[in-house]
């Protein structure tokens, strides 16, 4: 079982930064991809970022390429999202998540944290 909870959201005006953090409970963390979806008011919960159980190797969906980094701390059980030059269509509802193999499909997650908001302004 792994718990995970996510911190850092909030409101930040067009071209700003934030970042958010996910502490995952439980001893295995390490063996887990580990991702971030978002879900905008009214949309589905889409793909952001993964990354590999040793965090050697990353995805990110292409409207976030170059403004977004993905990164883990196996030590701390921490997953963290840098977000860079945000933009209005940024804003949504982000979800930390854990599987135990890499797939951009929400349904292909066994865990999930309860969100974090984030609002960019324009």
């Amino acid at each position: 079982q792994v718990q995970l909870v996510e911190s850092g959201g909030g409101l930040v005006q067009a071209g700003g930064s934030l970042r958010l953090s996910c502490a995952a409970s439980g001893r295995t963390f390490s063996t887990y991809v580990m991702y971030w979806f978002r879900q905008a008011p009214g949309k589905e919960r889409d793909f952001v970022a993964a990354v590999h159980q040793s965090g050697g190797v990353r995805y990110y969906t292409d409207s976030v390429k170059g403004r977004f980094t993905i990164f883990r701390d196996n030590a701390k059980n921490t997953v963290v999202l840098q977000m860079n030059s945000l933009i209005p269509e940024d804003t949504a509802v982000y979800y930390c998540a854990a599987a135990t193999y890499y797939s951009r499909t929400a349904d292909a997650m066994a865990y999930w944290g309860k969100g974090t908001l984030v609002t960019v302004s324009s």
